[in-house]
């Protein structure tokens, strides 16, 4: 028999009583999930994806908060009240929030941080819109009595108005009144008036002449259908189009959108470069109706217009680069990612996330297809093929029966380069570009260094004049008259006299764009040159002409960077030159073989798409190594068959994940210790798992560039296939970096530049 206590029958027995809970996080500050109040003000018009105004701390300071999760549970005298509501709708769908929450978790970033990234600053501060009056009926119980001519027509033109709200100049324009009769209307209680934003700046909707589908190859066709039937099914699946350059991956991109957009559904087409964005967009925007176009070269009013047109559900395509991936889209059938090996997919900075494996995930979530395309698959993806996480298409042949272009190596190791030629372009590359120019073909000229000279130095003494912010020679720009740190901005005059001995035996060694450009004009100057690189093409509209006047036939040589290197059609480029495809051959960094080989099958791929054909030269210090090797004859599956087993043998990428943590500090003794105790701390951490082989550290070294922007920089990196197992390592190890009060640290999951 229970025993009852003295006090029975005394105890507080009524139900708790419950509340609306908002659980956030904070746009900076305290890391982690909070729960406040919702007050009955605000019951019913906030919801998940909405920022709000809370208190904070003893001071109750008013911070910004994103609403992740509206939910009931008893009340708790210590929660605090939601203060106010900033936006009046979410700015992102549930989807989006869940893939910010994945990204948080998985790039081993704070949430806030995230949602950062995922709503653009141009969304979040309304940018291109205005607060102003609207008006709507009261309601009113006894009708509207005593109205004059013009009050009557104010309530009518409200009781027609979608939603019976209408702006102050819309209501005034309609019942053709003033403003004097709509706040007299206001006063008697009859109107109510409510401040409301509109836009003032209307996204481009441009459209042009529509083009006709074009006829597929047997190979396309049967891509097109697997992409359909994954599509139909509505469930995730993922498709890897590897296509030879000019093998039609666009066309079939195309034609599956057409197949979503019937079905209601919006798609969203990633390009890497906003190089290719201008080209893209044409052709869509002659195959559909709603194409809305996401990049960096918007303005904040143009992006945020575009980013509420998408939201609408009235866009059918969405176009752009990496950001893209977050375009709040309604109704997402299908995402596609053209290019899919572009480290540009990679954000360098917090979070650090790879618009490829954010895109999978976002697929995952909608349970939609995601086509990935490349003429040289990431080993990444292709690796996904072999262990069967990805479809794999092939498209071998190029559309039309065109044959792929002759790709041939120069090597300068030749002394007759070395005495015959008078810089850069070598005795056979200069025959072939006038023979080309004679024959009325186009030339593409890549370099994938940008400046004048790249070095600068005194023969008298020896001075190398270097950034005194990073370890780093500085690069001449004979254009501005400056040398410049591509890394940390720092420019100053280009020196007339060493700064060391004041001797004016300055030497300018080195090639870049600028220089390639002045040697172009002087070995052709009859003919048109244009320089595409960083430098050169700083307005939004740079691009668009620089792509307009050479698909016009009205440059006859195009010279540039790797942002001319990849994705573009032009069927009469006729000759390809590669000037020096070394430049990231021998970096220290284990994917220097696959960029260089994708950097020359890519531009090589830019020639050889008319009735002309193509001719392809590739100068190179390297001409036997296995990447160039391949390149000439386009084979990525023999480059692959040979890079993977290297790989594999050190344990790197694809075939375990890595993680790289920069420490840096002002001094280097700082940064060195600081990485040293984290690096014990992950070993400690790995032998307490009880699993010592199941992931890998390596360092703490100092970096490739080890003295950036002004501090000294070591990493430890870590390998292994248990992804959260890493992620609990790296996790322990920052716990140490707590204390540290002088450094900085960097953790990038899946780097893609190991400098």
């Amino acid at each position: 028999m229970k025993q009852l206590s003295l006090f029975s029958g005394l105890e507080d027995t009524s139900p708790a009583k419950h509340v609306l809970v908002a659980k956030v996080v904070f746009e900076s500050g305290p890391e982690g999930v909070f729960d406040y109040r919702v007050p009955k003000t605000f019951v019913g018009r906030i919801a998940p994806g909405q920022r709000i105004r809370v208190p904070l701390g003893k001071s109750n300071r008013f911070v910004v908060a994103y609403c992740l999760e509206i939910c009931e549970q008893a009340d708790n005298p210590q929660l605090k009240d939601i203060a106010a509501i900033i936006d009046e709708a979410p700015l992102v769908t549930s989807a989006l929030l869940r893939l910010a929450q994945w990204m948080a978790e998985y790039y081993l970033c704070p949430l806030g941080t995230v949602l950062e990234t995922v709503i653009p600053a141009c969304v979040r501060n309304q940018a291109g819109t205005r607060l102003v009056p609207h008006y709507r009926l009261a309601p009113c119980s006894d009708g509207f009595p005593s109205l004059t001519e013009k009050q009557a027509r104010v309530v009518a033109a409200l009781l027609e108005a979608p939603g019976q709200r209408l702006s102050r100049d819309a209501l005034t324009r309609t019942a053709g009144c003033t403003t004097a009769v709509l706040d007299n209307l206001v006063k008697r209680g009859i109107l109510v008036k409510e401040m409301a934003r509109i836009r003032h700046s209307q996204p481009d909707a441009t459209t042009l002449p529509r083009q006709e589908r074009l006829i597929l190859n047997n190979q396309q066709q049967e891509a097109l259908e697997i992409i359909q039937e994954a599509v139909s099914t509505g469930e995730y699946r993922g498709i890897l189009i590897y296509g030879v350059t000019g093998s039609g991956k666009t066309e079939v991109y195309i034609q599956a959108i057409e197949y979503v957009v019937k079905k209601g559904k919006q798609a969203i087409v990633l390009v890497p470069e906003i190089s290719l964005t201008p080209q893209t967009v044409e052709r869509f925007r002659s195959r559909f109706d709603y194409v809305a176009v996401l990049h960096s070269h918007l303005t904040d009013a143009e992006r945020a217009a575009q980013w509420d047109w998408i939201a609408s559900g009235q866009v059918q395509v969405v176009v752009g680069a990496r950001s893209a991936i977050f375009a709040p889209t309604p109704h997402l059938g299908l995402i596609v990612m053209d290019e899919e090996h572009e480290t540009s997919f990679k954000q360098e900075a917090a979070p650090r996330y790879h618009a490829r494996d954010v895109a999978l995930r976002r697929a995952q979530i909608e349970q939609i297809p995601l086509v990935l395309g490349s003429a040289t698959p990431s080993l990444e993806s292709w690796y996904r093929t072999q262990q069967g996480e990805l479809t794999l298409i092939r498209l071998p042949e190029r559309i039309g029966g065109r044959t792929l272009p002759a790709v041939k190596p120069i090597d300068l190791r030749q002394p007759k380069h070395s005495r015959a030629s008078r810089g850069v372009i070598t005795r056979q590359l200069h025959a072939a570009i006038h023979e080309a120019l004679e024959n009325g073909g186009q030339v593409i000229l890549l370099l994938n260094r940008r400046g004048f000279a790249t070095h600068v130095q005194c023969s008298a003494c020896g001075y190398v004049l270097m950034c005194p912010d990073c370890e780093i020679a500085l690069t001449h720009h004979r254009s501005f008259s400056k040398v410049l740190c591509h890394y940390c901005g720092h420019e100053a005059p280009s020196p007339k006299a060493c700064p060391e001995c004041q001797s004016a035996a300055i030497r300018f060694s080195g090639v870049g764009t600028e220089r390639l450009e002045a040697e172009v004009k002087a070995r052709f100057p009859e003919a048109t040159c244009l320089r595409m690189d960083a430098d050169s093409m700083r307005s939004r509209e740079a691009y668009e002409r620089a792509f307009r006047l050479f698909r016009e036939g009205k440059i006859q040589i195009l010279l540039g960077t790797q942002m001319i290197a990849k994705g573009l059609d032009f069927p009469n480029v006729t000759l390809v030159g590669v000037v020096n495809a070394d430049t990231a051959l021998h970096f220290p960094d284990f994917r220097a073989a696959e960029r260089t080989f994708q950097m020359v099958t890519q531009v090589a791929g830019r020639t050889g798409r008319g009735p002309h054909g193509g001719l392809v030269l590739v100068q190179t210090f390297s001409p036997e190594h296995f990447a160039i090797q391949s390149a000439v004859r386009h084979d990525f599956e023999g480059f692959a068959a040979q890079e993977l087993p290297i790989r594999m043998a050190f344990g790197y990428p694809p075939i375990s994940r890595l993680v790289r943590l920069i420490i840096s500090a002002e001094k280097e003794l700082e940064a060195a210790g600081w990485a040293e105790r984290v690096a014990r701390s992950f070993s400690k951490s790995l032998s307490q798992t009880g699993r010592p082989d199941a992931a890998r550290v390596v360092g703490p070294a100092p970096a490739p560039l080890m003295k950036l922007r002004g501090k000294y920089r070591y990493h430890i990196q870590i390998l292994g296939k248990d992804e959260r197992l890493i992620r609990t390592l790296v996790r322990c190890g920052l716990q140490c970096l707590e204390e540290a009060r002088q450094v900085s640290w960097v953790v990038d999951v899946d780097p893609v530049d190991m400098l």
